[in-house]
């Protein structure tokens, strides 16, 4: 028999707290670690027992959720963050995105099946709310067509914009040293994080940028500008 899957749960709210936990509970293929109702209590748990998913609310009394999943590469790099939230606009999505969330769901969305979204993240998927995926979709269009026309961000300097905030500022100083040729291991002893974390990192920056190697996330992260030459 298989190992369960780990959940964490970090939720201010208590019903929804308490919703979220029955779900993860009844689910004979998943194990709830722990649950908090503040970013601290759920940093420390989340270094305590390394869950493989985090579900998080953004917005927390104590510190903002998007700083929560920035930190959370540090903490539990192995860590897959699915934010469950009721900011569904733009500026929350892409900074939630940008920092390293694997997936993005409304606490509205019809249908919500929290145990299936945890498998399915697991499982290499981005759970996402359909409203959000339209938006994004919108606002990445410009990024797909400059795989077709490699000069399309010089000519419309919009698109150079969208890309702007799509890897974080770790994943792009990691992309910088990888371009020049350090190793993951020598990347790691420069950033002063493990030898995972960078991994994580890798992980996350060749998911956004829809690449599969090391030499085409340079490639693509200078073509939208996101790293210099």
């Amino acid at each position: 028999m298989s190992a369960l899957l780990s959940v964490l749960v970090i939720e201010d709210d208590p019903p929804f707290r308490q919703r979220l936990c029955d779900s993860i509970a009844a689910a004979p293929d998943l194990r709830l670690v722990g649950a908090a109702g503040d970013a601290a209590s759920g940093l420390a748990l989340l270094a305590r027992h390394q869950p493989q998913v985090l579900l998080l609310d953004l917005g927390l009394p104590d510190l903002n959720g998007i700083e929560v999943i920035a930190r959370s590469a540090d903490v539990a790099p192995h860590c897959e963050v699915v934010v469950v939230t009721v900011f569904g606009d733009e500026a929350h999505v892409m900074q939630a995105l940008a920092a390293g969330a694997t997936g993005y769901v409304l606490k509205d969305t019809p249908a919500l099946d929290l145990a299936e979204m945890v498998r399915a993240v697991h499982a290499g998927g981005s759970p996402i709310s359909p409203v959000i995926a339209r938006r994004l979709l919108t606002r990445l269009a410009p990024a797909g067509l400059s795989r077709q026309r490699p000069q399309a961000s010089a000519l419309d300097p919009s698109a150079s914009e969208a890309d702007a905030g799509l890897l974080s500022e770790r994943e792009c100083e990691m992309l910088g040293m990888a371009a020049k040729g350090y190793s993951y291991r020598e990347i790691a002893q420069m950033m002063g994080v493990t030898q995972q974390t960078v991994l994580t990192y890798v992980k996350r920056s060749y998911r956004k940028l829809q690449v599969h190697s090391r030499a085409e996330a340079v490639y693509e992260a200078r073509k939208r500008g996101l790293m210099g030459d």
